[in-house]
């Protein structure tokens, strides 16, 4: 079901929102130890622990305005809450950023468990907000499922070979970025098997 629509603005605003405020806590953070109840934590925990209940609060407030939320936003969130609380309760950052690894994995999972089943998961998705033939689909799914699975690799050999400032740099931009080109390297497949619409017949 389709929730309500909001503002553009507002709508990226909540869900990038609080990838942003934890580059910027990062950023000024990162050289700084904090003492809390005894143990010590470094800046990563403490901006990872103020995102988690950030992003909860954002996505609510989603919630609250559209009436909805999509399957990946919840499971997004369910492992941002999973990982995040393991690296501050284990004082570990390795748990937060396996958390993208996590989350591309179960997504191109997913999808490609619906490949198997001849089925484009896809389109039951995102069907509402794009009109498109079955056979772009499942062209659309399988590229996608694959480019899930080459980011959780690609996420696993940044943060296990380079610094945190470097896995930062690459989580808040460079994922951002590769999703952003993918999208534009498919507008071939999306105008070839497009659907017109009786508005778009009517034109």
């Amino acid at each position: 079901m389709a929730g309500k629509a909001i503002n553009p603005l507002l709508k990226n605003a909540l869900e990038l929102g609080p990838i942003i405020l934890f580059f910027i806590g990062y950023i000024r953070l990162r050289d700084q130890n904090f003492l809390i109840g005894g143990t010590e934590y470094d800046g990563f925990i403490v901006v990872t622990a103020a995102f988690v209940p950030l992003i909860a609060l954002s996505t609510l407030i989603l919630w609250r305005l559209t009436g909805h939320l999509s399957k990946m936003q919840i499971a997004t969130l369910i492992l941002v809450t999973v990982f995040g609380g393991l690296s501050v309760w284990l004082n570990d950052d390795r748990f937060f950023k396996m958390k993208p690894t996590m989350i591309y994995l179960l997504f191109g999972g997913f999808l490609g468990f619906g490949i198997l089943k001849g089925r484009s998961y896809l389109k039951f998705v995102m069907e509402e907000a794009l009109s498109m033939q079955d056979e772009g689909w499942m062209i659309l799914t399988k590229r996608l499922s694959a480019f899930f699975f080459a980011l959780a690799v690609l996420n696993e050999i940044v943060w296990r070979t380079q610094t945190t400032d470097t896995w930062v740099y690459f989580k808040t931009f460079g994922l951002s970025a590769a999703v952003f080109v993918f999208l534009m390297t498919q507008a071939g497949v999306l105008t070839k098997y497009a659907i017109e619409t009786e508005s778009d017949d009517a034109a």
